[in-house]
C-alpha cells in the first residue's frame, strides 16, 4: 500500500513541497514560485509542472496545502476559522477538491482572531507550524514567535491556537533598507553584531518608533555607524521594538530558519528573555502530518 503524499507550503513569494511517506520526509522541492509568480491564475498548471517528477513516478498522490494558496488571491479561497482552534478545527475547515490530473487535494484554512489593542488579525500557513510546535514541544501554555515578512506572536494553550498579533518587522526592514533615505546609496552590507545590539538598545528607549528609525541616518552622518552596518542597525531596531511586547511569565519559542533564530535570540537575551528555538520546516511537516489522517478520516 502506497502511504505517500505531498505536503505543500505555498505562499506569496515562495513554494515548497515535501514528498512524504507517512510522517517521514523523502524529498523536497523549493522554488521562488509563490502566488505573485503564477501567471493568469494558472495554479493547476504551475503545480503540476512543479510536482511532475513525483507524479510521473508515483501517480496522482494526495496533496495537502497551506498558506496564501487559500487566500482571496490564491487558487481557491478557504474561509478563516476562529480561535481557539487545534487540529480538528483546522481539518474540519479545510477545502477538498480533485485536481485535473486526479490528485485528491485539501487546502487548510487560515485563522482570524483579535490581537493587541483589540485589532483584527489573520494568519495563513503559520497555523500549521503552530500545530507542529505544540506536538513537538508540548506545554500547558507558551507564546510562539514566527518571524518573517509579517511576524506573528501567538498564544498556545494546551496545543490550541489562542489570540495572536502581527508585527510587520520583515516588510518594514525591506521598505526602510531599499526604498527610503535610510538605505539610499549604501555600500555592500556587512554583519555587525555590536551595531545590531545598539539598535536593540535604542528600540528600548521608549521613544516613538518613527522618531527612532531616523537615527539610522543621523548616526551614519555623524560617523557613529559605518555605512556598511546600517542594515544591522535597522534590523536591531525593528526586532528590538517587536520584542518589547513579549510576556515574561511563560515559555517563549521562536520558529524560523537559523539566521533569523540567531537574531531574535540575541535581541531577546539583551532584553533579559530566553527564547527556545525550533526549525520551521520540521514544525510545518509535523503540523500537516497531524492533519493528513484527519482529512482522510483515518485518524486513530
Amino acid at each position: 500500500m502506497n502511504n505517500n503524499w505531498i505536503a505543500i507550503d505555498w505562499g506569496t513569494t515562495n513554494f515548497r513541497a515535501f514528498l512524504m511517506c507517512g510522517e517521514q520526509r523523502l524529498a523536497c522541492v523549493s522554488q521562488p514560485c509563490g502566488l505573485l509568480a503564477v501567471e493568469k491564475n494558472r495554479f493547476a498548471e504551475t503545480l503540476q509542472a512543479l510536482l511532475q517528477p513525483w507524479l510521473a513516478e508515483q501517480g496522482a498522490l494526495p496533496l495537502v496545502m497551506a498558506g496564501m494558496v487559500g487566500s482571496q488571491q490564491g487558487w481557491h479561497e478557504v474561509a478563516y476559522i476562529t480561535p481557539p482552534c487545534g487540529p480538528n478545527g483546522l481539518a474540519a475547515g479545510a477545502l477538498k477538491f480533485t485536481t485535473a490530473w486526479g490528485s485528491p487535494a485539501w487546502i487548510i484554512p487560515g485563522v482570524r482572531g483579535v490581537g493587541l489593542a483589540q485589532q483584527p488579525e489573520v494568519m495563513r500557513g503559520e497555523e500549521v507550524q503552530l500545530l507542529g510546535l505544540a506536538r513537538l514541544h508540548p506545554a500547558a501554555q507558551c507564546l510562539a514567535i514566527l518571524p518573517g515578512t509579517h511576524s506573528k506572536h501567538v498564544q498556545l494553550n494546551h496545543g490550541e491556537i489562542g489570540h495572536f498579533s502581527t508585527f510587520m518587522t520583515g516588510e518594514l526592514f525591506s521598505l526602510l533598507s531599499q526604498h527610503s533615505i535610510l538605505g539610499n546609496a549604501l555600500p555592500e552590507q556587512q554583519e555587525a553584531p555590536q551595531v545590531f545590539m545598539l539598535g536593540v538598545d535604542t528600540a528600548g528607549t521608549g521613544a516613538p518608533f518613527s522618531h527612532l528609525i531616523f537615527s539610522a541616518r543621523t548616526r551614519r552622518l555623524s560617523g557613529e555607524i559605518a555605512p556598511a552596518n546600517i542594515h544591522s542597525y535597522l534590523s536591531g531596531l525593528l526586532i528590538g521594538y517587536e520584542l518589547q511586547a513579549l510576556p515574561t511569565h511563560q515559555p517563549l519559542w521562536v520558529v524560523a530558519n537559523p539566521a533569523l533564530v540567531a537574531r531574535y535570540q540575541m535581541a531577546a537575551k539583551r532584553l533579559g528573555l530566553s527564547l527556545n528555538a525550533t526549525d520551521g520546516d520540521s514544525c510545518f511537516i509535523n503540523g500537516l502530518s497531524q492533519l493528513y489522517p484527519l482529512l482522510q478520516g483515518t485518524a486513530q
